[in-house]
């Protein structure tokens, strides 16, 4: 039951000391041994899926925990028989047809109830011709999707020079972690039919996959489209010619590309679960036995990635997780202790903690250890000479990430570690390894410098709409929030041309989109953040705008909450279940003007502080972070804990500033 432990007339500040010194006891209460925080990121049914058929696919069947996996799965079908992306979101023909081939590999019967209800809806949406290109081939892998209607990978792409308009570099980090093994796939083509599912018939709207298939040209003849398409024919025609050298060397350069990505300071590729199991796949085709010791370290990173339970923090067990039993099979896309931890120490420093705490010191050190002193693939990309940067799971050293290194300085710069000058030198290398990362149009993206080049989201393969990695707006703005603790401001070139990627980028109504969280509330409450921070006049026009677009989303209960379907349909933005996130990230963004006792701030606060458990925390159903729009997306329950925190601690040094 909620604490309510407000006036009348607004929040005491009686109770937001104790707000904020009860949910810094619980995030202590949760603080790993090692100093750090790793809490969990539930995601939909699909990585579950996924799971399954990878294992029945190498024969390994009999690892799998197949009762508690069918439960998962069938308690978040919908009641029209399909499943969603997301918490009260509509069905989708992936996580639909996913969710339906895998209970029918685990056994159960096509003419059960769940399984009626799920063909009728994956039907209903098209069957499977309506999936993307990323889940036809992986149906191809049991035969289930013939492979002549999917798009060509040639493994060639490897031997292509930096300066060829297309290369690997030329695309995300995450791309180019799936398609260089899911090339090494589409040369082998390892089909292996499961017994259990020899055919997905069923979910064809012609009953059959014997029909075309293949990805339909577009009607306007001179377009991006139709070049690929035809592209894609003339490399199948060269394909089916006689295999010679250019093959062979190519498949020898993608087998040391993934080796080298998998075995040197990894844990399995990119350290995220899609591409940790095309290398699997990929490693098999190759000829890599089980029993092979580079086969066995991607393996046990893999599995890793699932729990019954056992292996996650205290609050998992003890108070269980909104969305899953604390005994619940679950699995992870991937692991996230660094940008929970540098979030973590962030809030708590921001309250005014004494920064000798031994925990805090603790969380310094580790993060400290946690910096990537090798140039990974961002090299490519960027001349900066030095290596440093973190990335956002445990080990990750190809590919350390712009957002987690500027959350990383926020958070550690307000810390005491043990080894103060080598903290300092390590955070100003790490803005300058920022400052070099800045993307042409002024902004920051997520892994790489400037991939943005439009015209490749017409390839065949690129529409899983993830292909590049262009600047956002949300990751500029805790840039120059950044920038600005380390001592730049609007005089600086960097900060100047930040600023005015934010100016572009901003919306007519005054929001700016939010990339990697939901949605135009986290784009907006950051990009005020950076202005603020930089010395920005919050007066101009177009930052009052945000101010009035912000205030105009506030729920009648006080907070703030946005829909993921915002990044479906954006006439929709604004709207939602408040959720203790998303009202941190509008407070911090509205507390940028000052005046706490604005009454959007009063309500606001109240709102955290009336929701607040028991044991210190914030609890919601609802899924607040950004995989990829409008494929898959992420519950941080960290979230709901360190955003809260640093805004009361940023609302109680405004208010208390106000009273003297």
């Amino acid at each position: 039951m909620a604490d309510t432990v407000t006036s009348s007339t607004g929040p005491s500040l009686e109770g937001v000391d104790q707000s904020i010194e009860r949910i810094k006891d619980f995030l202590f209460s949760i603080q790993e041994k090692g100093g750090y925080w790793n809490c969990e990121l539930p995601i939909d049914i699909t990585v579950a899926c996924d799971y399954v058929l990878y294992h029945y696919w190498a024969r390994l069947e009999d690892k799998l925990p197949k009762e508690k996996i069918i439960a998962h799965i069938k308690k978040r079908q919908n009641e029209d028989g399909g499943w969603s992306q997301f918490q009260d979101g509509p069905s989708e023909i992936g996580a639909t047809v996913k969710g339906y081939y895998a209970l029918k590999m685990m056994g159960e019967s096509p003419n059960a109830e769940i399984m009626t209800k799920a063909r009728d809806k994956a039907l209903d949406l098209g069957g499977i011709p309506a999936l993307c290109t990323w889940y036809k081939l992986t149906l191809a892998l049991i035969g289930c999707f013939p492979w002549k209607d999917c798009p060509l990978i040639p493994v060639e792409v490897m031997l292509l020079p930096r300066w060829s308009p297309f290369n690997i570099y030329r695309v995300s980090s995450w791309t180019r972690n799936m398609l260089v093994p899911l090339a090494v796939i589409n040369h082998y083509k390892p089909t292996r039919i499961i017994e259990s599912c020899p055919d997905l018939n069923e979910l064809y709207p012609g009953g059959s996959m014997e029909s075309d298939l293949g990805l339909k040209w577009s009607e306007k003849t001179f377009s991006w489209k139709n070049f690929f398409l035809a592209c894609d024919k003339t490399f199948r025609f060269v394909n089916n010619l006689p295999q010679g050298l250019f093959r062979k060397r190519a498949l020898k350069a993608a087998e040391g590309w993934i080796n080298d990505r998998v075995t040197h300071g990894s844990d399995g590729m990119g350290a995220i679960f899609p591409a940790m199991m095309n290398v699997l796949l990929a490693l098999e085709c190759f000829g890599y036995e089980k029993d092979h010791w580079i086969f066995e370290k991607n393996y046990k990173h893999f599995v890793d990635l699932t729990t019954d339970g056992d292996c996650w923090p205290t609050y998992g067990k003890t108070q269980g997780n909104t969305t899953d039993g604390p005994d619940e099979w679950r699995i992870a896309p991937c692991f996230s202790p660094t940008w929970d931890t540098a979030i973590a120490t962030m809030a708590i420093a921001e309250s005014g903690h004494d920064p000798e705490d031994p925990r805090l010191q603790a969380a310094a050190d580790w993060l400290l250890d946690r910096e990537i002193t090798f140039r990974g693939d961002w090299k490519e990309n960027c001349e900066f000479t030095e290596a440093t940067g973190w990335a956002f799971e445990f080990n990750n050293d190809f590919y350390p990430d712009v957002d987690d290194t500027f959350q990383v300085v926020l958070g550690l710069k307000p810390l005491l570690a043990t080894n103060t000058k080598s903290q300092e030198q390590t955070l100003d290398r790490a803005i300058r390894w920022c400052r070099a990362m800045q993307c042409k149009e002024g902004g920051f993206a997520a892994f790489d410098k400037d991939i943005n080049d439009a015209w490749l989201e017409e390839i065949p393969f690129a529409d899983h709409n993830a292909i590049l990695d262009p600047p956002c707006s949300d990751i500029t703005g805790r840039a120059l929030e950044t920038l600005a603790l380390m001592g730049y401001g609007l005089e600086d070139d960097v900060v100047d041309r930040a600023v005015q990627f934010l100016k572009d980028t901003q919306l007519e109504d005054g929001s700016w989109f939010g990339r990697w969280g939901v949605n135009y509330i986290y784009g907006t409450g950051h990009a005020l953040r950076g202005l603020h921070a930089v010395g920005a006049d919050m007066s101009q026009g177009y930052i009052q705008r945000a101010r009035n677009w912000l205030e105009n989303c506030q729920n009648e209960d006080g907070g703030w909450g946005e829909s993921i379907w915002t990044y479906h349909d954006e006439t929709t933005k604004g709207e939602g279940e408040s959720t203790p996130s998303q009202t941190a990230w509008a407070l911090l963004g509205l507390l940028t003007f000052g005046n706490p006792n604005r009454p959007s701030i009063q309500r606001g606060v109240n709102y955290l502080l009336n929701n607040q458990k028991e044991d210190g925390s914030w609890r919601t159903r609802l899924f607040t972070g950004t995989g990829f729009p409008r494929i898959y997306y992420l519950k941080y329950d960290s979230y709901e804990w360190s955003w809260p925190l640093y805004a009361l601690s940023k609302y109680r040094q405004l208010a208390k500033t106000g009273e003297e």
